[in-house]
């Protein structure tokens, strides 16, 4: 048995195309964005919107963490965004492989999340990263 409300139609590249397509007797409706096993995928084959959901959804665990964690030890932090956070940016980021714009979203995850963490004040945001990677 299909569930034809959950199918759709999406046109790839360039090609204008009008067709209509129909499944048991009714329209499919065309989208221009899915979201498929948790990817988002669109006509033109970008990866920013997946991308901004990622980020987005980091953001929110990085809000979390920094309103309910009290004691911000190097350590604890680290784990805390080895667990939490980054694997919201790191989910499928081999099939959608972040372009520059993208990178910066990224990154500007982990450079607020840096600067959560105790004994980190002052410091530039290549020095906390430095800091981290010792431990």
């Amino acid at each position: 048995m299909n569930n034809v409300d959950k199918c759709k139609v999406m046109y790839v590249g360039n090609r204008e195309d009008s067709s209509t397509y129909y499944m048991e007797s009714r329209e499919l409706s065309v989208v221009s964005c899915e979201k498929d096993l948790g990817v988002w995928i669109s006509a033109d084959m970008k990866c920013s919107k997946q991308c901004m959901y990622a980020c987005n959804k980091a953001t929110k665990v990085l809000n979390m963490i920094k309103r309910t964690i009290r004691f911000k030890d190097m350590r604890v932090m680290l784990s805390l965004y080895k667990s939490l956070v980054r694997p919201h940016v790191e989910y499928c980021i081999s099939a959608w492989s972040p372009q520059y714009k993208d990178k910066e979203l990224i990154e500007k995850v982990q450079r607020r999340y840096t600067k959560l963490i105790n004994n980190m004040e002052g410091k530039s945001y290549e020095e906390r990263l430095y800091c981290l990677l010792k431990l």
